[in-house]
């Protein structure tokens, strides 16, 4: 990708997120500071589907009619949205799902930077995790991109659970797919496979505020459990706090919505952010 080395005082650049409950995102805050750290003007608005009666081809619609560059999606549209698009990026096309669409040359161009953000968070601050069976929360879209991201990883075994078992079946047949056969399975005795694992992922929106609630059984933790969550308001769930009280190592669902927006805001700009100054934009916030 090209990028601006000098971009212009005067550049505007109009963007958006997309979907439901996202009062709370911080992901307008990080786009708009690093804009405007970069000498852009950057208007990033929230379209929550919760308070509007437009349809999400009609909100698409709207923002590519007014100039948007480009608009975040986030929980429940990963999915439907790229059947709304004219192209998908490798990385979308793997996982059937979108977070990223930039809006050019009169087409709209589906990407998806979910994976690489949750990937990258590991990286850094999972180091020597133990990684040989793993249980993944969920099989939506985001579920999608940490399931790709975690065999990616080197993770042995993933086990696929989710309250809708032929989604949970889907994936796993997705991932064996592309990963090899027998590298991801479905899970359906949560008690049983408690046991043998080395870490869970919450890849569902259980926890979020305004769907409060634990994702995984608090009395199956052990100690020597690794827990990771994707929702980050709060960010400090139910399922990180049961963990943590259990002596879990865990991962915040932060880093992976910082080095998502990283991944989204090049995309959208064509400009190089600083993950470090997104961070910081993001840690602003508090808990």
């Amino acid at each position: 990708m090209q990028h601006d080395t000098v971009p212009s005082r005067q550049r505007v650049v109009r963007a958006g997120l997309v979907g439901r409950g996202i009062g709370a995102s911080r992901t307008p805050a990080m786009h708009m500071a690093e804009g405007a750290a970069l000498g852009i003007a950057y208007d990033y608005t929230r379209f929550d589907m919760d308070e509007r009666p437009d349809t999400l081809a009609q909100v698409l619609a709207e923002a590519e009619a007014e100039g948007f560059a480009g608009v975040n999606v986030t929980f429940p549209y990963k999915v439907e949205v790229t059947q709304l698009l004219d192209t998908l990026s490798e990385n979308a096309k793997a996982l059937g799902a979108v977070n990223t669409i930039v809006f050019r040359d009169g087409h709209r161009h589906g990407h998806n930077t979910d994976m690489w953000g949750f990937a990258e968070s590991f990286r850094q601050s999972m180091v020597g995790a133990r990684t040989g069976e793993v249980l993944l929360l969920g099989a939506g879209g985001a579920g999608m991109a940490v399931g790709h991201a975690l065999l990616s990883l080197g993770v042995g075994i993933l086990w696929v659970h989710d309250t809708d078992e032929m989604r949970a079946i889907a994936l796993a047949g997705d991932l064996a797919d592309r990963f090899g056969v027998g590298k991801a399975r479905v899970a359906l005795d949560l008690a049983e496979l408690a046991v043998r694992i080395d870490g869970v992922v919450n890849a569902t929106p259980v926890g979020m505020d305004k769907l409060p609630g634990c994702a995984f059984p608090p009395a199956l933790l052990r100690p020597d459990l690794w827990v990771a969550d994707i929702v980050y308001f709060p960010l400090e769930t139910a399922l990180l706090a049961a963990a943590r009280a259990a002596g879990c190592r865990v991962l915040p669902g932060s880093g992976m919505a910082v080095f998502q927006a990283v991944r989204a805001f090049e995309l959208i700009t064509g400009l190089a952010p600083d993950p470090a100054r997104m961070r910081a934009t993001f840690e602003s916030f508090g808990s």
